[in-house]
């Protein structure tokens, strides 16, 4: 994730801020250009970036319910951004505690939408084209939710359903220990879930479908099997021999999207050591390869190994970070080798359909 300076004070800006700490402006994401900005009203419901001659609004979902931060031209006929504009369900906003699990929702989903713009893969919403992409947050009646229960979090036919409980970290953190699951996030749940989107237009039909099968296994076997028999039995023994995670052994699909995730993670944090400066170089041992200056976007990186060996020592760095401070690992995951070449895998698809 960038890092951003206010271009009227200076001061250091991130992804999320709604306006300068320090010289008070309002901040709006360009996502034309990828900019975080701080903007002034020049005329009704019109904005401009400090500076500069481009005329925006605000998203209504900016301007009526303050979760989004994000802008459009201000000649646009769209009422919202083209992050806002992929939601096709909203939570009923009249029940409490709904609209801070949006706001939640939506911070995560934004930073999903950034990584696609960035990655230059198709984002439009499924109302103006089928194969398009659509975001719907459920909650359930009462708001408890259960793995398999009333509300299931998926993804079919370019729709994207969350369940509002993910956005209630008691909730969430009850669901990770009883799944037996080391990292579940609201922002994993999105890349996962898009994922399987990105599956259909990328892999579906395409010549990228029989190297997936080499890799991932035939998709075609039955997947209401398959899921049946992972919540039955559980992964097998040796899952950690070949996959990212217990839940990508059930089935090729979410082998796929479980290292679909994975990569969205790695590309994202390491572009965030990349803005930070971040370099490591380890006061013991004598391991040459953990030495690495972060001087890279991993966005834009054609080698997949580049990014590997970026990718190892953060991680390192990270878990030694997180455990210094009384925690768990922030990075509990052991990359064996089919899981990087699936992983690699994952890089080639995306750098190709960028390039189209």
């Amino acid at each position: 994730m960038k890092l951003f300076s206010c271009t009227h004070c200076g001061n250091l800006l991130y992804f999320e801020n709604v306006s300068c700490t320090q010289c008070g402006l309002p901040l709006g994401f360009l996502p034309d250009s990828l900019r975080l900005l701080p903007i002034e009203p020049i005329a009704e419901g019109v904005w401009q970036p400090v500076g500069e001659q481009d005329r925006y609004r605000m998203c209504n979902n900016y301007a009526n319910h303050e979760v989004c931060n994000w802008m459009l031209k201000a000649d646009s006929d769209q009422p919202f951004c083209v992050a806002c504009a992929l939601n096709g369900t909203i939570p009923d906003l009249s029940v409490a505690g709904n609209h801070e699990r949006w706001q939640a929702m939506e911070t995560e989903k934004r930073r999903l939408i950034y990584a696609m713009l960035q990655l230059g893969l198709p984002v439009v919403p499924r109302k103006i084209d089928p194969a398009g992409l659509e975001f719907a947050f459920l909650a359930d009646t009462p708001a408890s939710f259960s793995e398999r229960g009333k509300v299931i979090t998926g993804h079919a036919q370019g729709l994207i359903t969350i369940n509002l409980a993910e956005a209630d970290p008691a909730e969430r953190e009850r669901m990770r220990e009883q799944m037996d699951e080391p990292y579940r996030t609201i922002l994993g749940h999105f890349r996962h879930e898009s994922g399987h989107y990105y599956w259909d237009r990328l892999i579906r039909g395409s010549h990228w479908l029989r190297p997936f099968r080499e890799l991932f296994g035939d998709e075609t076997r039955d997947y209401g099997q398959a899921l049946d028999q992972h919540y039955q039995h559980g992964p097998p023994a040796n899952w950690f021999e070949h996959f990212i995670s217990a839940y990508a052994s059930m089935h090729p699909w979410e082998d796929w999207a479980e290292s679909w995730a994975h990569y969205l993670l790695m590309v994202d944090a390491l572009e965030t050591a990349y803005q930070f400066g971040l370099s490591i170089r380890p006061r013991a041992g004598n391991n040459d390869s953990l030495d690495v200056d972060h001087g890279f976007d991993a966005y834009r990186a054609m080698s997949f190994d580049s990014i590997l060996q970026h990718w190892l020592p953060l991680t390192l760095a990270l878990n030694s970070l997180n455990r210094s401070i009384g925690h768990d690992h922030a990075y509990p995951f052991v990359l064996a080798s089919p899981a990087i070449e699936k992983l690699r895998f994952v890089h080639r698809v995306v750098h190709e359909a960028s390039a189209i």
